[in-house]
């Protein structure tokens, strides 16, 4: 089930960084900032980027294997599950 997300003025922001540091550091959970009731940034976590940055990593190599197949160049089996179970291994990390 999808939470509601947490949504803060900007001004709350400028007033409350500690809390609002906090409270992503604690549930992981991303805080939006609006500025003139628009969506203008997102606060995460550490711990939520670098995850993120990760599985963003998976998907580049993923779809470079497919250009690369498409290609008809390839690569051996074995390197491959090794290279994917050592990036998975990392995102469990």
């Amino acid at each position: 089930m999808t939470s509601i997300p947490h949504i803060v003025p900007i001004t709350d922001l400028r007033q409350g960084a500690t809390s609002i540091v906090k409270r992503v550091s604690t549930t992981r959970e991303p805080v939006f900032i609006t500025q003139r009731g628009r969506a203008t940034a997102v606060v995460i976590s550490m711990e939520s980027y670098v995850q993120s940055r990760k599985e963003l990593e998976l998907m580049r190599l993923l779809a470079k294997g497919e250009q690369e197949i498409q290609t008809g160049k390839g690569y051996d089996i074995d390197d491959v599950m090794g290279e994917a179970d050592a990036l998975l291994a990392s995102l469990q990390a």
